[in-house]
């Protein structure tokens, strides 16, 4: 065809335009048909069969449901141990996230800087714990942590503070113990977000104000800090949400024991629903749902946090 024919050529037809938008959008749908019938068999039906059962008083195993309506939610919020759970739960979360977010900004600028040996295999290191599967750092700190002959109890009689001291089966020490190993545990995660959000900080702002005869201290203080501030908004209140499923890593370690002292609201929705002497998935159900809504609110919270990140300079 030649110049003067292609520009002869009539355009394509909004008909013809709609028709090649329509099988586009075919075969996008084609396409994610299979991931949203997995999300709504596995995330979203279960959240609404939840919201159903847990107006029954139903056991999960036999065909008898009783309609009890709000009995279910009556009993758990009159629960001791429920609230217990809760503040196990909010005591978890109050204590692991700043812990989490300010050891792992610190790791962040000594691992960004250029002086800093080996940082790579510094940054290697700490982000191993993250691959590994929750479970199995479970299981092994039930091993590291045995009062008999656990390596932590025999480096510390070594030490001289008398070893011997059950981390696990304390009801003084077990929750303390798996926040501790949480920390560890996704350090790292969080550390990827401090180095790349360390990146976008203009290096010719440091090297112009340490030209003038700003120490590190201030370099931090007047640079680093202020544009950290929507990044550290984002940055917190994921390790916030995250902290709040912590239910295999305590089940694996705990069991929530000894005497529910280190039972997060997740490992008392478990044991209601299936490792009761009588299962109550009714009961269960409600206290999920109490959980959910919990969660909610902090999503909202996030929500509205990554907003105002957004306006105070993060781009979407």
């Amino acid at each position: 065809m030649t110049v003067l024919e292609r520009r002869r050529a009539p355009a394509p037809t909004r008909s013809r335009r709609g028709g090649r938008h329509g099988r586009t959008t075919l075969w996008v749908w084609l396409f994610l048909a299979p991931t949203v019938g997995l999300y709504g068999v596995f995330t979203v039906y279960p959240i609404l069969g939840s919201y159903w059962y847990s107006l029954l008083d139903w056991d999960g195993f036999t065909s008898t449901k009783s309609f009890v309506g709000l009995a279910n939610y009556r009993e758990v919020w009159h629960d001791p141990l429920f609230w217990s759970a809760f503040w196990h739960t909010l005591l978890f979360m109050a204590v692991t996230v700043p812990v989490q977010v300010l050891l792992s900004l610190l790791a962040a600028i000594l691992l960004n800087s250029p002086k800093m040996p080996l940082a790579r295999i510094f940054r290697t290191a700490l982000f191993l714990p993250v691959a590994t599967t929750t479970a199995i750092v479970g299981v092994v700190m039930q091993s590291l942590f045995d009062p008999a002959n656990g390596p932590v109890n025999v480096f510390l009689d070594k030490l001289g503070f008398g070893g011997g001291i059950d981390f696990l089966g304390s009801s003084h020490t077990s929750l303390w113990t798996a926040m501790a190993v949480y920390v560890w545990k996704w350090l790292g995660i969080t550390l990827i977000y401090w180095l790349a959000a360390l990146q976008t900080i203009p290096t010719e702002l440091y090297e112009a104000a340490a030209i003038d005869g700003a120490s590190p201290t201030r370099l931090f203080r007047h640079i680093t800090l202020p544009l950290l501030t929507p990044f550290t908004i984002i940055i917190t209140l994921l390790s916030l949400e995250a902290s709040l499923h912590v239910f295999d890593l305590v089940q694996t370690m705990t069991g929530g024991g000894p005497y529910y002292s280190s039972e997060v609201l997740e490992i008392y929705i478990y044991r209601w629903a299936f490792t009761s002497t009588i299962p109550r998935l009714g009961y269960a159900s409600a206290a999920a749902v109490i959980f959910g809504l919990f969660v909610f609110v902090i999503g909202i919270v996030q929500l509205l946090g990554v907003r105002a990140a957004r306006r105070a300079g993060v781009g979407s």
